[in-house]
This record gives C-alpha cells, sequence and structure tokens, in this order.
C-alpha cells in the first residue's frame, strides 16, 4: 500500500478528531479503524506466504534428521536436539497462526490444521491452548479473567506474589532473574499440560483425537532417540531439545504483555484502548517477524487477530496514526529492551513475597 493511499484512507479519521479538547469517542474507536482495515485488503489471507513458511520448516526438519542419522553415537547430536528445539517452535507458532484462522479461508480448515500442527508435531493440546488463549485475548491483563497473568510458578501481581510460601516464596522473592532459567523447564511443562487436560474431567473437544495426535508425535520422536543413542545422551538429546523449545517459547511470548499495565477486574475501557495499552511490539522489522512467527506486532496481533502475519507490518503504521489522533498510547521497544522491562516487573512484583523483616526498619526493630 503506497503513502498516498494511506494518506488517503486516514484522512477523514483525523478530521473527525481534530479541533476538540476532549478525547474522541472511543467506543467508536475500533470501528473505525477496522473500517481502514477492512477497505485496504489488510484482512486478505496469504496462502503463499504459509505455503514458503511450511516449505522452510519442512526443510529444516529433512536436515536435522539426516544430520541425526550421519551423527549416530555422538555428543554432536544435542546440536541436532537444538535444532529441533527451534523447529518444534517455528511450526508452534503456524498452530497459533491457525487457530487464530489467519492461514486457511474457512475456520474449521483452520481448527483441524491447528489440532495437527499443535499435537502431532508439537506435543501440545490445541483444546487446552485454545480455551486459554482466547480468554487472554478477550481481557488482556486483566485481573481475574485473564489466565495469562494467574499465579503459576512465577507471580504477575503482587497480590499471589505476597502469598507464596516455601519453595514457590524463595523462588518468588527472585523470580525476574530466574525467569529465564526457569523456561528451560517449560517445554516439558506444556507437554505435562496437555496429558492433564486431556485426561481431565472438563470434557475436552476432540480428546481422543487429541491423544492419539500426542500418541504418535512422541512416538515418533523419542523411539529413534532412544534407540539409536546411548541412554544418558538420549537424556541429553531430550532436556536439550525440551530447554530450547521452552526458552524460545517463553522469550517469544514474554515480551508481549508482561510489564504492561494491569487492568483492576472491575474497571471499564473500551475494546481499542484495552487491547493497545496492554500489549507491546518488539521493533525490528523482517528479522523479528520471522523469529518471533508475528508476535513482535502483538497490538495489531490484539486488534485484528485473524489477520495474517505479512499484513501486520503494514497496519502497524495504520494504528500508530490511529493511536495518535486518539492520544492512546502506543508502545515499542526492541527485544532486549522488552526483556529488561520484563525482568525488572517480576523483580519488583516479587518484592511482596519478602519478609516484611527484610527491609533495614524491620531488621533493626528485630534485633531490639
Amino acid at each position: 500500500m503506497s503513502a498516498t493511499a494511506l494518506e488517503s484512507r486516514l484522512g477523514p479519521i483525523r478530521q473527525t478528531y481534530a479541533g476538540t479538547d476532549e478525547f474522541p469517542p472511543l467506543t467508536r474507536a475500533y470501528t473505525d479503524i477496522a473500517q481502514v482495515v477492512r477497505e485496504t485488503g489488510l484482512m486478505r489471507r496469504t496462502p503463499w506466504f504459509y505455503g514458503m513458511v511450511a516449505a522452510a520448516i519442512a526443510v529444516g526438519f529433512g536436515g536435522a534428521i539426516t544430520g541425526f542419522i550421519l551423527l549416530g553415537d555422538s555428543w554432536f547430536q544435542l546440536l541436532i536436539a537444538a535444532a529441533l528445539g527451534i523447529l518444534f517452535t517455528q511450526v508452534a507458532f503456524l498452530a497459533h497462526e491457525a487457530g487464530h484462522r489467519q492461514i486457511l479461508s474457512s475456520g474449521p480448515a483452520n481448527d483441524r490444521l491447528a489440532r495437527i500442527l499443535a499435537g502431532g508435531i508439537v506435543g501440545i493440546s490445541f483444546s487446552w491452548w485454545t480455551g486459554k488463549h482466547t480468554r487472554h485475548h478477550g481481557n488482556p491483563n486483566r485481573v481475574g479473567k485473564d489466565p495469562d497473568i494467574e499465579v503459576d510458578t512465577v507471580s504477575f501481581l503482587e497480590t499471589d506474589a505476597a502469598e507464596a510460601r516455601g519453595l514457590r516464596r524463595f523462588i518468588t522473592r527472585r523470580q525476574g532473574w530466574l525467569f529465564f532459567p526457569l523456561l528451560t523447564l517449560e517445554g516439558l511443562n506444556l507437554h505435562l499440560l496437555a496429558i492433564r487436560h486431556l485426561f481431565g474431567r472438563d470434557g475436552a473437544k476432540d480428546r481422543y483425537t487429541e491423544l492419539g495426535l500426542l500418541a504418535l508425535r512422541f512416538a515418533v520422536v523419542w523411539t529413534p532417540v532412544f534407540v539409536f543413542l546411548p541412554l544418558g545422551m538420549a537424556f541429553a538429546f531430550l532436556a536439550v531439545q525440551l530447554a530450547v523449545f521452552g526458552v524460545y517459547m517463553g522469550a517469544s511470548f514474554a515480551p508481549n504483555h508482561k510489564g504492561m499495565p494491569v487492568i483492576a477486574k472491575d474497571a471499564k475501557l473500551d475494546f481499542f484502548s484495552k487491547q493497545v495499552r496492554t500489549s507491546r511490539n518488539v521493533s525490528g522489522g523482517w528479522w523479528a517477524t520471522s523469529l518471533m512467527g508475528g508476535l513482535n506486532y502483538q497490538i495489531e496481533h490484539h486488534l485484528f487477530p485473524s489477520m495474517a502475519r505479512p499484513q501486520l507490518a503494514k497496519t502497524r503504521a495504520i494504528v500508530i496514526d490511529h493511536c495518535r489522533a486518539l492520544g492512546v498510547p502506543y508502545t515499542e521497544t526492541t527485544l532486549l529492551q522488552s526483556y529488561g522491562i520484563v525482568i525488572a516487573y517480576l523483580n519488583r512484583v516479587g518484592l511482596a513475597a519478602r519478609d516484611p523483616f527484610d527491609c533495614p526498619t524491620g531488621a533493626t526493630l528485630r534485633r531490639a
């Protein structure tokens, strides 16, 4: 889309919001920008792009399998394990996009593709993910409604940090610095969550299909490892693959919302403000998009979840201009800056888990 064409689309928006000292009607904000995005054709599917990504990933898996066969009984196999961790994450990005119906033309076709990619290749449950992720998109960073800020090993809210006890309290007090080391366990955690969900009593949709996909996936991935490698090397291989997968996944999703404003449970915000104010973009252009599977355009993704990955960069200019007209802050940082923000935020939250006598005044009172 040319600059002239974009300007012609955005002109009416600026005129609508100009000449007033009051906030424009934010209830119309999303309707206005969605109209511009639709008229510029940015909601079109891009099958050619996803075909190329799938082909590149397939070549990557072919290279990894070939390397595994040629290396045989060698500790260089750990390089193959790391490569597989990266490739599984790239497939997870595609499963995420199919789950948002960004890839194929119909909803059911996207769902089938997402289920195959998630369960049959990555080893996670699509039904577990889609329920959790849908709630997150509806209320990002909202207390009591966004499952992504619910307490797990890490506390994202001070109230949760203050309630930590035992080992979790020890971790919470240092959680910012421990965040990335803890991500080495996230790959294993995602597999366990999938199994627990599918064997649970919550009536998971397509339970047996997903269980079959998971069983096939683990058989295909793990059997050659234990058949062709010595036992110790096999366990090391899986440990490296899971660690790289977990760190890569966590490092791609963490910059999106962690450290952004948290919305109170009873607060009222319009859709546009809620999505933009709680999301953070990562700068870097095409390399960041390739590295993070399009998650670097988190603001645009939250405003238009079904938008194909190549269209997000084009939409960014429209969203920025819209935010300026509305006076809504648009946050974008480098990848390293986002990690620094996340670590600082988690450490700040973790202060709530410290013993009250840790402060100098408390220590003085304790000695008295």
